[in-house]
């Protein structure tokens, strides 16, 4: 497992996607690094900090997350921003599906509320593909939205990194 890094350590060694700074792990992903990638990939979108997400893609990443298509870190950053200005008190956690070489599929879940206090679980299933530095160069997302009362939620940490002894989607049954 990756040590946890200070904000200044993760911008530092990720703002470059090139032999000197690797987002690690890089492939071929194994077992272990792959769940360890889906777990990265977890902690920074839980930070709801669009540029330090932005960090994790190359620099002409290409997206398409629903119906909207994206390239670069610019315009990934951009869209985070819009996205959580939406969808408040967002927690996410994501699970690894399946893996190849560079590939990674996973599915995930995020619970989130809009500024008319209406929750939301939202389910979905990402393809990836990371270039040999472990920066994703390709992710491609399927979403859908589900209506929730408040009182269905199960994601109940404090906002940030989900805890270690949370239940993942599997034990939640989801």
């Amino acid at each position: 497992m990756l040590p946890m890094l200070r904000r200044s350590q993760f911008y530092r060694l990720h703002t470059m996607n090139n032999p000197e700074n690797p987002r690690l792990p890089v492939p071929p992903f194994d077992n272990e690094s792959a769940i360890q990638k889906v777990r990265i990939g977890e902690d920074a979108w839980n930070t709801r900090n669009p540029e330090l997400v932005s960090l994790g893609y190359t620099s002409d990443s290409i997206w398409r997350n629903r119906s909207e298509f994206l390239s670069g870190r610019e315009a990934i950053a951009q869209f985070l921003t819009r996205k959580w200005l939406k969808e408040l008190d967002y927690r996410l956690i994501k699970e690894l599906w399946a893996f190849q070489d560079n590939r990674i599929a996973v599915r995930f879940a995020y619970e989130w509320h809009d500024d008319s206090g209406n929750w939301f679980r939202s389910y979905g299933n990402e393809n990836w593909e990371f270039d040999e530095h472990g920066f994703m160069r390709w992710r491609i997302a399927s979403i859908n939205d589900l209506p929730i009362l408040k009182s269905d939620r199960k994601f109940h940490w404090i906002l940030g990194r989900r805890p270690d002894d949370h239940p993942g989607l599997s034990d939640l049954n989801l």
